[in-house]
């Protein structure tokens, strides 16, 4: 039931980013004079269509029987396939120079048209970021953007889930649910950190401030750790309880800053991923058996950093629906920056690619035809069709 209901969610969160998305286009195309034939929520088939009277200004039911026939005025339409939504304006090939079309829009008008879906989902990550601000944002990034002298963070100590039998972490009285305050005076709020500090002190006598129940009852337990080389040092599994931050006047300035770190740590890992994929696949014509296996194992982890719609539907959805409103909300943010990251790339078939392929026909002064844009365009299309189609094999591997 909880796969199900994360499912829905994303689903939902997905059409809403993407409509967004459209949206952007949608509000730069009117600003500057292109014609906006229809604006669809969802995908087709249509379930249900709009026209808006270019004369009256008002809105009518369009009845099914003249879905096909060409409309005057705008129409807005819901449609039955939950995976978007779609602006189509009036000449959108960049030949077209009928007053009013996106073709007879100059450069400049073109630019702001095709950039205002990526301008509008990072718009959405700013807002939902500087809402999670106020209301407490989870710490997901190591050094996330804050401001210090506005910034009040709430966190609950790391909590032992369970202990080994006969464990040094058994004799010294340690219990599941516990939760550890300090260790040797320090505090952690990360079960990464006892770790690591356990690791510095191998064989030797640790004293972990606890706090046992609901209430505010705390002791000291002296324990002593397993000496290197043994299965294990404490004897515990534990569980970091999430850290929140709270701003007040800053929360618009945490909004676009994370935004901007994510952005950036987004663009990070595309440039890292291409990287692996590049030397990986070269590595393989090696003679060297060692540089062949590293280049494998940079392709495993290209392979394992893609998640497509399976794996991001599927999977982190479901998890993060579970884990509450505020880590979805969070999601969706990371979500909505990386379709604007996605769509500034020069991919012929996305935003960036296009702009590119407009400007390299400006700067070399001659006509993109509708026909070598269709060209290009459709076969960037269908490669990244096939990349989507490759991933989603793998999330399925990956799921079942």
């Amino acid at each position: 039931m909880d796969i199900f209901v994360g499912v829905i969610v994303g689903l939902i969160v997905l059409m809403f980013l993407v409509t967004a998305h459209e949206f952007g286009h949608f509000i730069m195309a009117r600003k500057n004079g292109v014609r906006v034939l229809e604006f669809g929520i969802c995908f087709p088939p249509r379930a249900i269509a709009w026209v808006k009277d270019p004369k009256t200004k008002k809105w009518k039911r369009i009845p099914r029987k003249d879905w096909k026939k060409p409309q005057e005025g705008l129409v807005f339409s819901l449609n039955w396939l939950p995976i978007g939504g779609f602006c189509q304006m009036d000449g959108e090939s960049a030949s077209d120079t009928r007053d009013g079309t996106f073709g007879k829009a100059n450069f400049w008008k073109k630019t702001k048209i095709l950039f205002g879906g990526v301008a509008m989902n990072w718009l959405v990550a700013i807002i939902v970021f500087t809402i999670l601000a106020w209301t407490g944002m989870p710490e997901f990034l190591e050094n996330q953007f804050t401001i210090p002298a506005d910034t009040r963070v709430k966190s609950v100590p790391v909590e032992i889930a369970s202990v080994a039998e006969n464990s040094p972490a058994e004799k010294a009285g340690l219990k599941t649910g516990d939760k550890i305050i300090s260790v040797d005076g320090n505090v952690y709020y990360h079960a990464s950190e006892i770790t690591d500090y356990n690791n510095t002190k191998k064989g030797e006598e640790v004293v972990y401030r606890i706090r046992r129940g609901d209430g505010d009852e705390e002791f000291d337990a002296s324990v002593i750790l397993n000496p290197d080389g043994s299965e294990y040092l404490l004897g515990v599994t534990m569980e970091t309880t999430q850290t929140l931050s709270y701003s007040t006047w800053s929360a618009p300035i945490v909004g676009i800053g994370l935004t901007a770190q994510l952005t950036g740590e987004t663009f990070k890992g595309v440039g890292v991923m291409l990287w692996n994929l590049i030397s990986g696949v070269g590595s393989q014509f090696s003679p060297d058996a060692a540089v062949r296996e590293n280049g494998q194992q940079a392709i495993s982890e290209v392979k394992d950093s893609v998640s497509g719609p399976v794996g991001i539907i599927g999977v982190l959805f479901p998890s993060f629906t579970a884990a509450g409103p505020t880590n979805l909300a969070f999601l969706a943010a990371l979500i909505s920056v990386s379709l604007a990251c996605m769509n500034v790339l020069p991919i012929p078939a996305l935003d960036g690619g296009r702009w590119l392929l407009i400007a390299i026909y400006k700067i070399r002064r001659k006509k993109l035809t509708k026909e070598t844009e269709e060209k290009i365009v459709s076969r960037a299309f269908m490669v990244l069709l096939a990349l989507i189609f490759i991933v989603t094999i793998l999330d399925i591997i990956r799921f079942f």
